[in-house]
């Protein structure tokens, strides 16, 4: 499984990359902090998989990478997806290492 580091997402963020981010993790969280990006809950992943792109890279996050990488196996061993990336420790290391303004919980 690739992953892609808080470091290096915020460089392709800055640089307005072609991506998609989608956050895994449930509404509560979410409302908590957020990086933007789409909203899929790893429960509603199954029903909601056509929202995820298939032309661009995306990048899959949750509180700390363990339901996202859950949700990359899902995408690419049963729907055949292959431009997913893990974003690495989660939203948690975007607070600790980008912004530490952010919430945590």
């Amino acid at each position: 499984m690739e992953e892609i580091t808080v470091l290096e997402l915020k460089e392709r963020l800055g640089r307005s990359d072609k991506l998609q981010v989608v956050d895994v993790r449930e509404p509560e969280e979410f409302e908590i902090c957020n990086l933007g990006g789409e909203l899929i809950p790893l429960g509603e992943l199954a029903k909601q998989s056509s929202r995820v792109r298939r032309d661009v890279p995306v990048v899959m996050i949750c509180h700390h990478g363990f339901r996202s990488a859950q949700a990359i196996n899902y995408l690419s061993q049963r729907l055949g997806y292959d431009n997913l990336l893990n974003l690495k420790g989660g939203i948690h290391a975007w607070a600790t290492e980008v912004d530490p303004t952010m919430r945590v919980y």
